[in-house]
């Protein structure tokens, strides 16, 4: 009886052996795919960030030009609707903030939409590897990520159809006189308007109320 006790001890001994050494491999193996996956999402909040900084330059980048154009209905038109040039620019805010969030030095690549939509495509490289591990080859990996920011245009301008062109000053005017300048129109955002008064041009709408920026699924 006490020989069959020994031997059922024997050969149970080499299973226990296996079983442990396999939970240990499983163990390594979710710490390898644990790593890997803070790594992705490293990347991936850096790729966003660099995004959203491309899009949100850019759509600030329209400022000037909005100012420039806040008198003129055709050019103020094309403006709020984004149909306006200088839209690429806006990655070098995505390379400084990339690096910024961890991204490795010289993996970014910003690439402004020409798909229709007015954004910037990001890709890029996590700064850190996932380092030494159980599974060869591992040490030396870098997860990659890829976002896409978009900026949509909020409103739209209506002009001011009873607005006529000022006419050039006369030999009657008076020195010193000014005809009070109409408004060329109104601004008409989402439970908003804004109308245009050009004797109070700081009344006006921000970038930010005009276009949203946001990350787009694909």
């Amino acid at each position: 009886m006490s020989h069959r006790v020994r031997n059922e001890e024997g050969q149970a001994a080499p299973l226990y052996i296996t079983a442990v050494v396999g939970l240990l491999f499983l163990a390594l193996l979710y710490f390898v795919f644990g790593k890997a996956d803070v790594r992705r999402n490293e990347a991936q909040t850096a790729a966003d960030a660099a995004a959203l900084a491309a899009a949100m330059d850019s759509r600030n980048g329209l400022k000037i030009g909005f100012l420039d154009k806040i008198l003129d209905p055709d050019g103020l038109k094309d403006l709020i609707r984004g149909d306006v040039p200088g839209k690429t620019r806006g990655c070098n805010e995505a390379y400084r903030f990339a690096e910024r969030n961890g991204a490795q030095t010289g993996s970014v690549v910003c690439d402004p939409l020409y798909d229709g939509r007015w954004g910037f495509t990001i890709e890029l490289k996590s700064g850190q590897t996932v380092g030494d591990s159980a599974l060869p080859g591992t040490e030396n990996r870098r997860a990659t990520a890829s976002a896409t920011a978009i900026v949509e245009p909020l409103c739209r301008f209506k002009p001011n159809e009873d607005a006529e062109i000022p006419e050039e000053p006369g030999d009657d005017d008076e020195p010193g006189e000014e005809e009070e300048k109409p408004s060329p129109g109104t601004i008409q955002c989402d439970g908003k308007d804004w109308i245009i008064d050009p004797a109070n041009l700081d009344l006006l709408p921000d970038m930010a109320d005009l276009f949203r920026v946001r990350l787009a699924e694909d």
